[in-house]
């Protein structure tokens, strides 16, 4: 009885949270949502296992990452006939801005948003697990199934197609 309310007011102060990196990772609003929800009740099931001395956030996250990730590689074998819902991110919403802050104060916040939209899966899911999840470069590695050296490769391109779309010189390091 005791988790269950425990994890009740987790759920309260997480939902918003875990909800936000679902949409960043999935880039749609409705798959987010039921991302979230399947998040939270796979977290639900496996509430035991939650070692109470790392904080909540990261043990979710890591379960949202996944999931969200298995959704993409899903997505990417299904064929798509027609486009994806237009999504906007929120970034100047988000909590965890601080990394991205140069760009929003260069660029208006909406095209910034458009331009993280835009990139491609491959950059985009690192780019979020690394900038609004602060994933280490080992933990996107785990999650995504690929080398550190290859998520530094993959981070890199991102930000050079961020400052591409958004007219920045290539050049520079963000």
């Amino acid at each position: 009885m005791a988790t269950n309310v425990v994890f009740e007011i987790l759920y309260k102060e997480y939902y918003v949270r875990v909800y936000g990196l679902c949409r960043r990772l999935l880039n749609s609003t409705s798959q987010a949502e039921d991302a979230t929800q399947e998040t939270f009740m796979r977290a639900y099931r496996q509430f035991k296992r939650y070692k109470q001395d790392q904080p909540f956030w990261h043990w979710i996250a890591a379960i949202a990452s996944h999931y969200c990730v298995d959704l993409l590689r899903q997505r990417s074998r299904t064929p798509q006939f027609f486009g994806g819902e237009a999504q906007e991110l929120d970034l100047v919403e988000s909590a965890d801005v601080g990394v991205l802050d140069t760009l929003i104060e260069a660029e208006d916040a909406g095209a910034v948003n458009a331009a993280i939209a835009s990139l491609d899966d491959k950059y985009r899911v690192p780019l979020v697990l690394a900038y609004f999840n602060e994933s280490s470069y080992d933990e996107i590695a785990k999650t995504l199934s690929i080398s550190r050296n290859h998520v530094g490769v993959l981070l890199l391109r991102a930000k050079q197609q961020l400052r591409t779309t958004l007219g920045q010189d290539p050049g520079g390091d963000a």
